[in-house]
């Protein structure tokens, strides 16, 4: 089977056990997929009538169980981020996937960026040709964490509702999900400043701070693909400017930050902010 050791927390792939892992969730009658369970938790795929211009809000519905974990985009060396597949038949394609606020996780010694709760990862999908899509059908792969951390894959499919329809249960599920999403940057929360160090091992963050929470604020900063840092150093807050060096980890071999973008996302008591440093 799947599994991911709470010791070493590296993941063990015997591809015979994994069809085990595969869910089949068939289309409700309501605009979401049934539910597709596994040990660790369950997910759903919920969607919108598409508009006039043939794009269809969603979002993937995931409920870990209590002392299970998911992941977010950018899970570090640990986890996997959530993949989403579209059906080739389903005429429609995946043009959108955001992720709410995730949380810093501590388990038996080990450091997470994800949810240890339910969370729904808004989507937006595009009709090939507007009014042409009857169906939505995707494969979803998650990975879900306790003791052991278990890759889950199911196929989601529901029926798209006709645009007349009222759907007051989808539409306050998607509402919810953007409003946990990071804001963008403010006037009071922003970056004031940002360098990388010549030798690649700190990038120094200067920020506008709102002061909402009592401790230091979380940064997460992912830089290429895969790989995420937030280990702060030689922190200082003064007058709502906020200065931290986050320490960067190995990068890829021979890898060069010119003319590059990473994200940022700084989490403050209730407050959060999204963007971008570019590096010229």
């Amino acid at each position: 089977m799947i599994i991911f050791s709470s010791t070493t927390r590296l993941w063990i792939c015997l591809a015979a056990a994994f069809a085990g892992l595969f869910v089949l969730a068939g289309s409700a009658a309501a605009a979401t997929s049934e539910w597709a369970v596994n040990e660790g938790g369950r997910m759903r795929l919920v969607a919108l009538p598409p508009d006039a211009a043939g794009k269809v809000r969603a979002g993937l519905q995931i409920e870990p169980l209590p002392g299970w974990i998911t992941y977010w985009r950018e899970p570090g060396n640990n986890g996997i981020p959530p993949q989403i597949t579209v059906a080739p038949d389903s005429g429609v394609s995946l043009t959108n996937i955001s992720y709410p606020v995730p949380k810093h996780i501590s388990q038996d010694g080990i450091s997470d960026i994800g949810y240890d709760g339910a969370v729904t990862l808004p989507l937006e999908f595009t009709e090939a040709r507007p009014g042409g899509a009857a169906a939505l059908k995707v494969t979803a792969f998650i990975g879900l964490c306790k003791q052991i951390c278990i890759p889950f894959q199911a196929e989601l499919s529901l029926k798209l509702p006709e645009a007349a329809q009222s759907m007051p249960e989808e539409e306050a599920i998607l509402q919810a999900a953007t409003a946990a999403l990071p804001a963008n940057p403010a006037p009071d929360f922003k970056v004031l400043a940002h360098s990388l160090s010549p030798d690649g091992k700190h990038l120094s963050l200067k920020l506008a701070l709102p002061q909402q929470g009592a401790a230091k604020p979380d940064v997460f900063v992912t830089g290429p693909s895969g790989y995420l840092f937030w280990a702060q150093k030689d922190t200082k807050l003064d007058a709502g400017v906020y200065e931290t060096d986050i320490t960067i980890g190995k990068l890829p071999k021979n890898y060069d930050p010119k003319g590059k973008t990473w994200g940022l996302l700084v989490v403050d008591g209730s407050r959060s902010m999204e963007t971008t440093l570019a590096f010229d």
